[in-house]
């Protein structure tokens, strides 16, 4: 009786933490209706090089987040290791994030893979934040790590 109890309150604690962390990324991450990268699809930046909108009916939740896909096929890449397709520091602007630490939008389109990894930028009203965070990338991303890391605890 009492391994079972303890098997059950375990599975209570497991729960809770997975809620309050998916609590967390909700109100942290960029998102629409839970949705990420404005609805596009997560595994196309990697396996197309280009931003493709995911569809309505191709979605998969990934600790709170949702993300859409624009094919079966993306979907069920994602869902073998989701962490490996999120888009770094919440899917806010990366340039943002390094330069001020602030939570700034992202244009979907535009984006960069370094090391594996996805990084979204602004760019709106002839302001596009890649070609300054290209100018000094290396600093950036080290200071938008640092950023993020005191907003996402």
């Amino acid at each position: 009786m009492k391994k079972v109890f303890l098997v059950v309150m375990l599975g209570l604690i497991s729960l809770t933490s997975f809620s309050q962390n998916d609590a967390k990324r909700i109100a942290q991450f960029n998102l629409e209706n839970k949705v990420a990268i404005q609805g596009y699809d997560p595994v196309a930046y990697f396996k197309q090089n280009k931003a493709v909108k995911g569809k309505n009916e191709l979605t998969a939740s990934y600790m709170g987040v949702v993300y859409k896909f624009s094919s079966a096929e993306n979907k069920a890449v994602f869902l073998k290791n989701p962490a490996n397709f999120e888009p770094q520091f919440g899917g806010w602007c990366a340039f943002a994030m390094g330069d001020s630490g602030d939570k700034v939008e992202i244009n979907p389109e535009t984006f960069k893979i370094m090391d594996g990894k996805l990084y979204l930028f602004y760019n709106a009203f002839f302001n596009n934040t890649l070609k300054n965070w290209n100018k000094n990338e290396a600093n950036l991303k080290a200071k938008a790590e640092n950023n993020w890391r005191k907003i996402y605890k």
